[in-house]
């Protein structure tokens, strides 16, 4: 079959080549995607009579077909296709004749690799969203059942004051509910309808773009043509900017279990079936999961630059420039979504030395509460600070969970929280049913 946009000659192989670049091969997440977006076009294009109801009925049952042929194995995307657009009518022409040609009226293969970006992008944000809760109620649990259980404190990496596992879990889930929100933007942003636009300046067919959202689970159309070419790789890099806060947290955390589970430190034991070995060394246990997070993190940021730095300089209007948004936003979001299965699984399985821990409790790291304690007695805190910076020989130990329970400000170690993590993940629960069913069930009815 001839390309989409054939014109009777043949191009430069190693310009077609260059021009296809992995498209076919990134395409094969999209397909789904693609042929909803397909089934809605055509349901539409009947009702407003530039298809009958039965070339609908007809193509739909194409459609649903070649959903089936690809499930099982039997629908590839090559290079001389391009992209999963061409592949799609290729297939349809081959089954359908002429009919299969008339469902391009009124599109643009731009608003179609929109479309199925958006669709896609939702996908992804959902299961983002989901594995991020699903860790979020890991570290709670995690710092529910270690409330109390004392772990030093630390600024520079040295003794600072007392704090607890349940204070440092506490921290990363609170983190990640931020982070959710910011994925829940970055939906918003994805949750617009932008086919209908065309090759940026719409049709002057009738084309009803509000029912095809609906057909779609889209919360909106997006309005203004233009800026729906416009916006690619916008979505995109909004979701990005949401997985590199998501991975600042995990690479962080990742370090910390990494440092804490050193022979030197020994505070968190990594479960053997977490760790790879050495081809050399019999003794090895390794942490590999939680390095290439920490890896995997520069790629994420590496992805948003990307796609940032292809945007920022773009006339209006569609730019080939486009094409290469799409590998680094896959990437990113399949690497964040990675990371936070891998994550989950080691908090689930963290086996915690609290004896170890303890030892950080050297009667030094009670030197601020001392300080306070004099303050309370009427000296001025600078002066009650140099006192006891320059004697703090004559500080004692005390109880590390005694100390730990009697800082009941808001958020202490003493006064967690933690019921209000579970009551904002459970509101997230809630929002991605709200995001997440309508979607599914608009797609599955629409490929059957």
């Amino acid at each position: 079959m001839a390309k989409l946009w054939d014109k009777g000659y043949s191009i430069e192989p190693e310009i077609e080549q260059f021009t296809v670049g992995e498209d076919h091969l990134l395409d094969r997440a999209l397909v789904r995607a693609d042929l909803a977006g397909s089934a809605a076009h055509a349901t539409m294009l009947a009702r407003v009579g530039v298809l009958t109801t039965k070339e609908r009925d007809r193509l739909l049952g194409g459609l649903r077909a070649i959903q089936k042929d690809f499930e099982a194995g039997k629908f590839a995307i090559t290079p001389a296709q391009e992209d999963v657009h061409t592949a799609v009518e290729e297939r349809l022409t081959e089954r359908l004749g002429n009919l299969g040609k008339k469902l391009h009226t009124g599109r643009s293969r731009n608003d179609q690799v929109l479309l199925d970006l958006r669709l896609y992008g939702k996908e992804r944000l959902h299961a983002l969203a989901g594995r991020t809760i699903a860790l979020v109620r890991a570290l709670a649990a995690f710092a529910r059942k270690n409330e109390f259980v004392p772990m030093p404190g630390r600024t520079h990496m040295q003794i600072a004051m007392p704090s607890s596992l349940g204070l440092w879990a506490g921290a990363y889930a609170e983190s990640l509910l931020d982070d959710l929100d910011l994925l829940a933007a970055a939906h918003a942003i994805t949750d617009q309808s932008p086919l209908g636009s065309g090759a940026a300046y719409g049709s002057a067919l009738p084309l009803d773009r509000a029912f095809v959202a609906r057909l779609l689970g889209f919360a909106k159309v997006q309005n203004n043509v233009l800026y729906c070419a416009n916006s690619r790789g916008k979505a995109e890099l909004a979701a990005l900017q949401a997985c590199s806060q998501v991975m600042v947290d995990l690479s962080r955390l990742a370090n910390d279990l990494m440092i804490a589970s050193t022979p030197e430190f020994g505070y968190f034991r990594i479960p053997k079936e977490l760790c790879t070995g050495s081809s050399m060394m019999p003794n090895k246990r390794n942490p590999c999961g939680l390095e290439l997070v920490r890896a995997k993190s520069a790629g994420v940021f590496a992805a948003e630059l990307q796609v940032a730095a292809i945007l920022k300089a773009l006339p209006f209007g569609y730019n080939r420039d486009f094409q290469e948004t799409k590998g680094p936003y896959m990437r990113g979001v399949d690497a964040t979504a990675a990371s936070l299965s891998v994550m989950h699984l080691s908090i689930e399985r963290l086996e915690v030395i609290e004896a170890n821990l303890r030892k950080g409790f050297l009667p030094e790291i009670y030197a601020t509460d001392k300080a306070l304690e004099l303050v309370l007695e009427g000296q001025p805190f600078r002066d009650a600070y140099r006192y006891v910076g320059t004697h703090l020989e004559e500080l004692s130990a005390r109880d590390p969970v005694k100390n730990l329970k009697s800082k009941r400000l808001q958020g202490g170690p003493g006064n967690l929280g933690l019921a209000s993590l579970s009551k904002r993940a459970d509101a997230a629960e809630r929002w991605l049913k709200s995001v997440r069913d309508p979607y599914q069930k608009a797609l599955a009815k629409l490929l059957g």
